[in-house]
């Protein structure tokens, strides 16, 4: 299973899906997470919170398997962008979850209609 960085941002700012997500992260070692993942999640909660904060998440994200962004994810994130109109990020995190064959767990509604993605609302 991949978890996007809303799934992250939810889990760590205590927002409305933490308990949905404290669900999907019970077992990191068994979650996969892009390295574009951890450029999100650091970024915002330090922005929001604290740069001790960020570190902590990262800290604990890398509990889960990090897949770098190779030549070949590029490319293949490039087409799914082309063809789904996805922003970088998301296509570089769908890609990784295709590529690794794991369902992508998130919040964002630019993912949401996608295959193999499983879309929490927020309510």
């Amino acid at each position: 299973m991949l978890v996007d960085s809303s799934g992250w941002i939810e889990f760590f700012t205590e927002g409305p899906l933490v308990d949905a997500y404290a669900s999907h992260l019970k077992h990191p070692h068994q979650l996969i997470t892009p390295t574009v993942v951890f450029y999100e999640v650091y970024k915002i909660i330090k922005r929001q919170r604290s740069e001790e904060e960020a570190l902590a998440a990262i800290a604990q994200m890398g509990k889960t398997h990090i897949v770098p962004l190779t030549d070949s994810l590029a490319l293949t994130a490039a087409d799914l962008s082309l063809t789904y109109h996805l922003a970088m990020a998301d296509a570089i995190v769908y890609a990784t979850a295709l590529t690794e064959r794991v369902t992508l767990v998130t919040s964002d509604a630019d993912l949401q209609h996608l295959p193999g993605v499983q879309y929490l609302t927020k309510s």
